[in-house]
């Protein structure tokens, strides 16, 4: 799925040089994206150029082409996670413009057994990548986002089959604990148990435990949670790492950090405070994760960055997205944890001016790149990440204009389904290790020996 270190420069071109090249970087009229962030219908009109931003890398609606799948160099999760985003568009918004197009991806990419692992995905499949699908999923349902037709899969079964087939996976043979990155053996990362893929579920579990009341997900929040302590990916001054070696038994920790790790935990940190009836454990959790997230808004400014590579120019393709889950998480945090607001919205509202003020680019004059640092100034990239990642830190601007998160008491209406996702994974026949080309393993994301080097010999986008 994603690559973590310096290797993945070489993908991050390809948003320079691919879809759009040459149109975008023909030259800009300078024109930026212009929104009063005190004004509702204003910041409505800045979501609605940057979804649209965002859809013209989309032709999975089209003749020829796949519902669900934007073009490469763009995997799966990441489409899953734009469809997330639109789902959150129109839960902000009111603008019904993309719901057709995106219940028609996310029930086409279901799969056969309804549980989002389509087959074409068996080479590149992680457990954080059907996690993104799943917490789409989660969000329709949270959010009251249109029910698909009855003879389909339903948005809270297809979080629950998320969940389950995840939780099957749990596996005790190493790091006493814990998921693994890759789903597959003969996929490379099988051997990563990582915070992205762990977080997804821990972050699934406390909805899910909100949503349906059912203590067994909460449970299982607490399980994830406290092994992601133990192994050290958690650490006691609540930072989030990226990931460990199972070969190692997870004896030594990646340490880079991402946004999106900080804000998959902080989001099921506040889920599970509200569950728990306001349990001051977990506020003093939720409000640690938020304080150490302040590593990712840039010196004093206070403008969000992806620190681990922002600065050097080695985001890749994946990684510029990455912004967009840390303000959506956000965001959502301050409709379970309210005590939380002042300092999640100012945050927000400082990134949000930023990010409006960059995009700036191409030949349309607001195209999104990947640094709001720059003091306005469009740094030259653009993608699917980072249209998204602006899209979501404005939309969240509305954050407290919208109803928090229905549950199945309080006026939900998606139908869900305790036994979906309980069938065990099964590779598509023919699929062997040696199917599995060198090309396809690159893309599939790290390779292990790379992964050691970062592991064991420290790594130069370490951030603490």
């Amino acid at each position: 799925m994603r690559l973590s270190f310096r290797a993945s420069a070489g993908r991050a071109s390809k948003t320079c040089t691919g879809l759009l090249g040459v149109a975008l970087l023909g030259g800009s009229l300078t024109e930026a994206i212009k929104v009063d962030l005190t004004n509702t219908d204003s910041i409505k009109s800045a979501a609605s150029v940057l979804a649209h931003g965002m859809m013209k890398y989309y032709h999975g609606n089209e003749t020829g082409g796949t519902p669900g799948l934007f073009p490469q160099p763009y995997y799966w999760w990441e489409a899953g996670a734009a469809f997330g985003a639109l789902i959150d568009y129109w839960y902000y918004t009111g603008d019904t413009t993309y719901n057709g197009v995106t219940t028609e991806a996310m029930l086409f990419q279901v799969g056969p057994n309804n549980d989002f692992m389509p087959p074409n995905q068996t080479k590149t499949l992680g457990n954080d990548d059907q996690g993104f699908w799943g917490l789409a999923a989660m969000s329709a349902a949270e959010n009251k986002f249109p029910d698909p037709p009855s003879s389909q899969p339903q948005w809270l079964a297809l979080a629950q089959a998320v969940f389950n087939s995840q939780a099957l996976r749990w596996d005790n043979t190493t790091c006493g604990g814990g998921l693994r990155w890759q789903i597959f053996t003969f996929n490379n990362g099988y051997n990563y148990k990582n915070s992205i893929s762990n977080g997804c579920f821990f972050n699934l579990a406390a909805r899910l435990a909100m949503y349906t009341g059912n203590k067994t997900y909460a449970d299982w929040a607490v399980k994830s949670w406290e092994w992601s302590q133990a192994i050290g990916l958690l650490s006691s001054d609540f930072m989030i790492y990226d990931g460990s070696d199972d070969t190692l038994n997870c004896s030594q920790i990646n340490h880079i950090q991402w946004t999106y790790n900080a804000g998959v935990y902080l989001l099921g940190a506040a889920t599970m405070y509200k569950f728990n009836n306001e349990d001051p454990v977990w506020k003093n959790r939720t409000q640690a994760l938020l304080d150490a997230a302040t590593v990712f808004f840039y010196n004093d400014t206070g403008i969000m960055y992806e620190a681990a590579c922002e600065g050097n120019g080695k985001c890749d393709v994946d990684q510029r997205s990455f912004k967009a889950y840390l303000a959506r998480w956000m965001a959502a945090t301050t409709k379970l944890a309210p005590f939380t607001e002042k300092q999640v919205m100012d945050k927000l509202t400082t990134s949000a001016k930023a990010a409006a003020a960059q995009c700036s680019g191409g030949t349309d004059g607001v195209t999104c790149g990947i640094k709001w640092t720059d003091n306005g100034v469009w740094d030259g990239s653009f993608g699917v990440g980072e249209q998204m990642s602006a899209l979501e830190v404005i939309q969240s601007m509305l954050i407290s204009k919208v109803a928090g998160p229905v549950t199945n008491s309080t006026g939900g209406t998606s139908k869900g389904n305790n036994a979906a996702g309980t069938g065990g994974d099964h590779a598509p026949d023919g699929f062997a290790t040696g199917e599995i080309t060198t090309g396809d393993k690159v893309g599939a994301g790290f390779l292990t020996t790379l992964i050691l080097v970062g592991v064991l010999g420290g790594a130069w986008w370490m951030i603490a």
